[in-house]
């Protein structure tokens, strides 16, 4: 998307725009979505994220302005959207309690696998033909569009358990509720920081690039080393897990990530930029799967999927607020200065990190940590369902 918007001759600040309209349409859908899948099936909303996240794809290569580019850009967001609030919703049901941080550890091992692959393949699009940008990026697009329709083929496995029938007499718990549990908002800031950080990473490390000298192939490569730096995390992430806690990684790690992030401003030689990526992918790594459980553990019973829902609210906000800040950022300060911005966004999230936890009175919820009153075995049955 940003090598496409940079042939079309857009600017830092145009660029934060677009990034940032991916999250606009999210922001306002995420929770009515969250709400229909509390009381119903997950899996009709794959099928239509798939859809809307081809369609984006393929119309953005096709795109001749920025504005069009930003209006499909939220087309894409929006399918995004559909397709992990689903998915997120279904690891929750079919996960019992002590299993929800390895299964959504490996749920996000498998979106760093696009991430790893993507970037690569995107360069190698966009570099060749002699670096005729506005072609090869368009390309690369349509082809991401006919690699996302892959995912069809195994959408007739997803949901394979009778979901439970829901009443229709079931009360809706309240957002200020959800919101005021202890832990559903610092797991939803910690997102929100670790989320925006990728995201702008991916969105403004080509327009570094671009002033640095660095080949799109080359920069292709960075994204990809920290996106296998993010697997390598969460493949040992259990041991992590057992050997400091949940809150302890998620502090140290985001602290390092603050650190290194800030450090990417700095006018280093590629091989260091590219030890700095590989650390920061792995800090980064974290953040997310150990989010969702916090969040999940922490919300009630009857409402986990509207507090994932709320949980990516946060992130499209961040989407929407952080890239629109950066462009600003990048335009007065440089393209650099984003990464500072961001450096900061993860002390906060570290902070957080480090709050005590305690138990959550209710029926049904956890420590924000995962180490509170477990649910009842009828409970737990549940959620699996």
């Amino acid at each position: 998307m940003s090598y496409r918007a940079l042939a079309l001759g857009a600017d830092e600040r145009a660029i934060g725009v677009i990034a940032g309209v991916y999250a606009l349409l999210p922001l306002f859908a995420a929770v009515p979505l969250g709400r229909r899948t509390d009381h119903g099936r997950c899996a009709p909303l794959l099928p239509a994220g798939v859809v809307l996240i081809a369609a984006g794809c393929a119309l953005s290569g096709m795109a001749n302005s920025s504005p069009a580019m930003a209006a499909w850009s939220g087309v894409m967001g929006l399918g995004h959207l559909c397709f992990v609030i689903g998915a997120q919703s279904i690891v929750a049901r079919q996960s019992a309690p002590a299993e929800q941080d390895r299964n959504f550890g490996h749920f996000t091992i498998r979106a760093s696998l696009g991430q790893l692959v993507g970037p690569v393949a995107a360069g190698l699009l966009v570099s060749g033909y002699d670096g005729a940008m506005a072609r090869t990026s368009a390309l690369a697009l349509v082809v991401s569009a006919g690699v996302a329709a892959v995912s069809f083929a195994a959408l007739w496995r997803i949901e394979h358990r009778a979901p439970t029938k829901a009443s229709p007499e079931r009360t809706k718990v309240p957002v200020h509720r959800i919101l005021r549990t202890r832990g559903v908002s610092a797991g939803i800031f910690i997102s929100l920081a670790v989320l925006s950080t990728t995201d702008i990473l991916t969105a403004y490390l080509p327009v570094v690039g671009e002033h640095r000298g660095i080949a799109p192939a080359t920069i292709g490569i960075l994204l990809s080393l920290r996106a296998a730096a993010t697997i390598a995390c969460r493949l040992v992430m259990t041991p992590m897990l057992r050997l400091v806690g949940r809150r302890a990684l998620l502090t140290v790690t985001c602290l390092l990530a603050a650190l290194l992030c800030a450090g990417v401003a700095l006018p280093v030689p590629v091989w260091g930029l590219a030890l700095m990526l590989v650390a920061l992918g792995f800090c980064l790594g974290v953040g997310q799967p150990l989010s969702m459980t916090t969040v999940v553990q922490a919300a009630p019973a009857e409402a986990r999927s509207t507090a994932l829902a709320l949980r990516l609210t946060g992130n499209r906000l961040g989407q929407v607020a952080a890239p629109a800040s950066a462009g600003l950022v990048a335009g007065v300060a440089g393209t650099a200065a984003p990464f500072v911005m961001l450096g900061g966004l993860l002390l906060v999230a570290a902070g957080l990190g480090m709050r005590p936890e305690r138990a959550v009175a209710g029926a049904g919820e956890l420590s924000a940590g995962g180490s509170g009153n477990r649910p009842s075995p009828r409970r737990a049955g549940d959620a699996r369902t």
